[in-house]
């Protein structure tokens, strides 16, 4: 699915309240659970003890790292809004995140987005608070539900 393309910060008020997405899927591998378990140094087995997760684990296979799924957001965001007109973004942060249910490997999850809120603060900086929403194919609840915390200097 393209982008919604938005132009300045009108544009992006406009999408307040509204669901934009869904994104496309993406697959988790366990070669993505391992190479986060690399970065992060979360070896808990879990996530990388195959053999062990299919005995022991509830889930009766490995399940991606929580933060794993939360990273996906800066990937799939821009997927689901493309903004013109801003000179930056940065990542100011995290409101709140949660994660209601498991992603086993080989699971495909995608995204959808919310604009929540677009405050000026002056000096061309704008806060803007984005709720993102990831499923699993197939699953009952969202894997991940997250409020991303940006700013932008337009101008």
């Amino acid at each position: 699915m393209p982008a919604l393309t938005v132009s300045g910060i009108d544009e992006l008020r406009e999408l307040i309240g509204r669901p934009v997405g869904p994104s496309d899927w993406v697959e988790i591998t366990q070669e993505d659970i391992d190479k986060f378990a690399e970065v992060s140094r979360d070896h808990q087995w879990i996530h990388t003890d195959v053999e062990r997760a299919k005995r022991e684990s509830p889930f009766g296979t490995t399940v991606a790292h929580g933060n794993l799924t939360l990273s996906l957001v800066d990937g799939l965001r821009g997927q689901l809004i493309k903004q013109d007109g801003v000179k930056m973004g940065i990542n100011y942060g995290w409101n709140k995140v949660r994660f209601p249910a498991p992603v086993p490997v080989g699971s495909k999850v995608r995204a959808t987005a919310e604009v929540l809120t677009v405050e000026e603060l002056g000096d061309g900086w704008w806060h803007v608070v984005t709720k993102f929403v990831l499923e699993r194919e197939g699953g009952e609840k969202p894997v991940c539900v997250a409020e991303s915390v940006g700013r932008a200097l337009v101008g």
